[in-house]
């Protein structure tokens, strides 16, 4: 499977297990959802791992995604604030992940020394 879609499956089980966090607040039963979609998450993130993707733009990828969806989807499904501003900050987040995304693939990975004798 490609890293990106193993990526968006990891981003999409933890928007889930974080919105039913919320509504686990009021019926105890969702935390099976919580457990359920955050330990998928981290099997998925893994997925990306192994493909290939750099840690550090997965993990970016993984959490500003997740930050965006699930405001969105507070607001959608519990009524919370989603204003101008904080599209401001999702936009203000896409542009620093994409930034990290285009310089881990420019990159030029160096092996670090044996530490052998010279």
């Amino acid at each position: 499977m490609n890293r990106y879609l193993w990526l968006a499956a990891a981003v999409l089980s933890e928007v889930c297990g974080t919105v039913a966090l919320r509504a686990a607040t009021d019926h105890p039963a969702w935390f099976t959802v919580v457990v359920i979609g955050y330990t998928a998450s981290f099997f998925l993130l893994a997925g990306a791992l192994r493909e290939g993707m750099a840690l550090g733009a997965a993990y970016g990828i993984w959490g500003a995604s997740g930050v965006t969806l699930t405001a969105i989807a507070a607001a959608l499904v519990f009524d919370e604030a989603l204003t101008v501003l904080m599209g401001l900050g999702f936009l203000a987040i896409v542009a620093g992940v994409v930034l990290v995304e285009i310089g881990s693939h420019r990159a030029v990975h160096t092996p670090a020394p044996t530490g052998g004798p010279s």
